[in-house]
């Protein structure tokens, strides 16, 4: 295969490890390869990180694997050009040797520049689309609460919906409080 990127990783991420390749210049055209392998706690990741920082990689590839590869992806995309491969490409990519490491295969096909990289939103869209499915769980969330609640009146004989068209607006809260309190005359409630 012809190189076209200099100095470049592949990452074959799992749960627990991350098996890096690195492929650099050597002397004369040979290429020098070095493989490693790093957990994937948060002080891995960041040795990891330093390890392709001395290397003087421009260039990291991993594949897409459920979402174990977020934490590394996050970690490196700040010093490196972070490729995300779409694991279906790789699997079309022809020559795959079997006898070879993942991590190794990755990092040749990279360096040749045979791989596609998936899109991964940018930061400020990452944490806006965070936000926003978070907003959308506490909403879905607050209304199962008021169904609970309206369930658990009706089931007492309190029937809070005949007079408040939301049991947890304004007066309806008020009744719930007051009934709470013991109040039980219903001119009060």
């Amino acid at each position: 295969m012809d190189r076209l990127i200099e100095r470049c990783a592949g990452l074959d991420v799992h749960r627990d490890t991350v098996a890096a390749c690195v492929r650099t210049p050597g002397l004369d055209s040979d290429r020098v390869q070095e493989i490693r392998t790093f957990a994937t706690t948060t002080r891995q990741l960041l040795a990891l990180r330093d390890w392709l920082l001395a290397q003087g990689v421009t260039l990291v590839g991993m594949e897409s694997t459920g979402v174990y590869w977020k934490p590394v992806y996050y970690v490196l995309e700040d010093d490196f050009e972070t490729q995300l491969l779409n694991a279906q490409h790789l699997h079309h990519v022809p020559g795959r040797k079997t006898d070879v490491s993942d991590a190794q295969w990755l990092c040749q096909l990279m360096e040749a520049g045979l791989l596609r990289s998936s899109f991964v939103p940018p930061k400020p869209q990452r944490r806006l689309r965070a936000l926003t499915r978070y907003r959308k769980t506490q909403i879905a969330e607050r209304q199962r609460e008021a169904n609970r609640l309206h369930k658990a009146l009706e089931d007492t004989g309190i029937k809070l919906d005949c007079v408040a068209s939301d049991i947890l607006g304004a007066s309806g809260r008020a009744m719930l409080d007051a009934l709470v309190a013991g109040t039980t005359d219903p001119e009060l409630l």
